[in-house]
């Protein structure tokens, strides 16, 4: 007699379970990949952040979801993110010779070093720094963007 109610309790446990397996892996993620273009250097590394908010962008990693760098081969690179939600970002890329992975600034706050934001906005004195809807752009399952490298202010 006891064996049938054992039964139905472990049947139930196991479709309670199935239920919540399908909720947990069934979040969609997507794949950014990054190719930054117009790079000055044969040596060191371009380095890349992601952020998912004006929080920190561009300089600091305060809301950065995901970074990574990647070696110098030629005069453009490319690297590539996984397991992100679908949804909204921007990314700072930075041609990093030093090995800090910071970028360095004048004491005016101008770029010492080669930079680089996604949708390319205008930087310069008067513009000062491009704002998080300036670079922003919406990832969806596989998505390609371009960053075009800049090692002074655009005029």
């Amino acid at each position: 007699m006891l064996k049938k109610p054992l039964f139905w309790i472990f049947l139930l446990a196991t479709l309670v379970n199935t239920s919540f397996a399908r909720v947990v892996n069934g979040e969609p993620t997507a794949t950014l990949t990054v190719v930054a273009d117009g790079i000055r250097h044969s040596t060191g590394e371009i380095c890349f952040r992601i952020f998912a908010n004006s929080k920190g962008f561009p300089d600091h990693n305060t809301s950065e979801v995901q970074s990574g760098c990647t070696k110098i081969t030629g005069s453009s690179v490319k690297k590539q993110f996984s397991g992100l939600k679908p949804g909204t970002y921007a990314v700072a890329a930075l041609d990093d010779q030093i090995g800090d992975h910071r970028l360095h600034k004048d004491f005016f706050g101008i770029p010492k070093e080669g930079f680089g934001l996604s949708r390319n906005p205008i930087v310069s004195i008067r513009t000062g720094t491009p704002k998080f809807r300036d670079a922003s752009f919406v990832v969806n399952k596989n998505t390609t963007i371009n960053i075009v490298m800049k090692y002074s202010l655009d005029p």
